[in-house]
């Protein structure tokens, strides 16, 4: 890992590298499927290395099924 790159991102960051909106990222951690995500009080950050891991990996993040 860079030290110019920091080890926590904000989530509209991690949508932007994700290629999806900055709802669907939200939507995704509150899910429980963005990896590495991490809580301080209000603030929701996610590890970086967790989401190269993510990325470099085979694993997709899954929608929400309707609940219809």
């Amino acid at each position: 890992m860079s030290k110019q790159q920091p080890a926590l991102i904000s989530v509209p960051a991690a949508a932007e590298l994700l290629g999806i909106s900055r709802a669907s990222a939200y939507r995704y951690a509150d899910a429980g499927q963005l990896p590495g995500v991490k809580r301080f009080g209000r603030r929701v950050y996610v590890v970086r290395a967790r989401l190269v891991e993510f990325l470099e990996s085979d694993e997709q993040l899954v929608p929400e099924a309707d609940a219809a």
